[in-house]
């Protein structure tokens, strides 16, 4: 009888090969939305108003407008 003791591990590669394509291929096509949904975030945080960009991924802090004026 042979040793199939390398199958199995050939078959966890193959697996951990393909969800990392999927996750690759996922964070590539959000990514833009991403990056905004974490931009609102720091926006908030440093007391800035987060302004959209034209396409995902380009929005931006800017500083709030003084209401004294």
């Amino acid at each position: 009888m042979k040793k199939k003791n390398g199958q199995a591990l050939v078959e966890y590669v193959l697996i951990i090969a393909l969800i990392s394509i999927i996750t690759i291929s996922i964070v590539s096509y959000f990514g833009g939305y991403l990056k905004d949904a974490i931009t609102k975030t720091s926006c908030s945080l440093v007391d800035q108003e987060y302004q959209e960009g034209e396409k995902p991924g380009e929005g931006k802090c800017i500083d709030k407008k003084s209401e004294n004026k």
